[in-house]
């Protein structure tokens, strides 16, 4: 394994246990060039997945990208890294599981989707306003419409946005003075 910092190949492995319940292996480095210290982790792979995108280009499955898509929508949300881990463990072994060595980004997106609007209400729509390309005030108000609960509620009452974006109820609702 290459040391991330002086780039030397020759690291020693200073402690190995499992990791993801199982599911991976996380190693513990050390360069002895540069002392510098760092983690890997180790996971089967049962096959290469290819993801074709929606100009039809086929492209690698990046596991990273993936887990990168999660942390963008849930940025400064409170949800446990571990379930975040969990969450993209889980997706990949069912794409893996699948049968499929080509999956559709589009199949990718939906089950991202699907996690996210178990997870939290607010990553979902995060994530939602970017795959679905949202181009107006109304996409987010559908959107929040299919959230049920009190999300769309608020969500159905949202009839009018001011040229600001601020929704006219919100304006309304504010006490004068």
């Amino acid at each position: 394994m290459r040391c991330p910092f002086c780039q030397s190949l020759d690291t020693q492995v200073k402690d190995s246990r499992p990791a993801e319940d199982g599911a991976a292996i996380r190693r513990r480095r050390v360069c002895p060039d540069c002392s510098g210290r760092f983690t890997t982790f180790e996971r089967i792979q049962l096959r290469d997945l290819v993801v074709v995108k929606r100009s039809g280009r086929k492209v690698p499955f990046d596991r990273d990208k993936l887990a990168r898509s999660f942390e963008t929508a849930l940025r400064k949300r409170n949800v446990e890294p571990e379930r975040v881990e969990r969450s993209v463990s889980g997706i990949v072994r069912q794409l893996e599981n699948s049968g499929e060595s080509e999956i559709d980004a589009e199949t990718i997106g939906n089950l991202v989707m699907d996690v996210l609007k178990t997870m939290d209400d607010v990553a979902y729509v995060r994530y939602a306003s970017v795959y679905r390309n949202f181009r107006e005030a109304k996409d987010f108000q559908d959107l929040l419409g299919e959230l049920g609960g009190p999300a769309g509620q608020a969500g159905e009452n949202l009839d009018e946005v001011g040229e600001d974006g601020v929704p006219r109820a919100d304006i309304n609702d504010r006490p004068a003075g």
